[in-house]
């Protein structure tokens, strides 16, 4: 079996762990926080050993790729946490609009 088989690629900016919805990235955030195999494998139960040994291997020796990789994903994410920000769902506003609501009757009990 070749490393690669381990993996769906998705596009270049998704790899995905073959069976697995779970992306390369995943794996790959607990291994650089020092993360051990089988304290990733707590985290993600339905993942074999084999397959975060083979991620992380995979990870290893394709590094400069896959970091470019990580890095592309980590930017995206970034905008998009961004452009989130911008666009208050329905949902979001609400609740700022009960906090601000709770905070304005809390100024009045305490003036009384």
């Amino acid at each position: 079996m070749q490393l690669e088989d381990y993996f769906v690629f998705i596009s270049e900016d998704d790899i995905r762990i073959k069976g697995h919805r779970i992306g390369i990235d995943n794996v790959l955030f607990y291994f650089k926080e020092g993360y051990t195999p089988e304290e990733i494998r707590g985290i993600y139960p339905d993942l074999s050993l084999e397959k975060i040994y083979a991620t992380i291997t995979y990870y290893l020796q394709n590094q400069l790729k896959i970091e470019a990789y990580l890095l592309r994903i980590k930017n995206w994410q970034e905008t998009h946490y961004k452009e989130a920000l911008k666009h208050h769902s329905p949902q979001r506003e609400k609740m700022k609009q009960i906090k601000q609501q709770r905070q304005d009757s809390l100024k009045v009990r305490v003036f009384m």
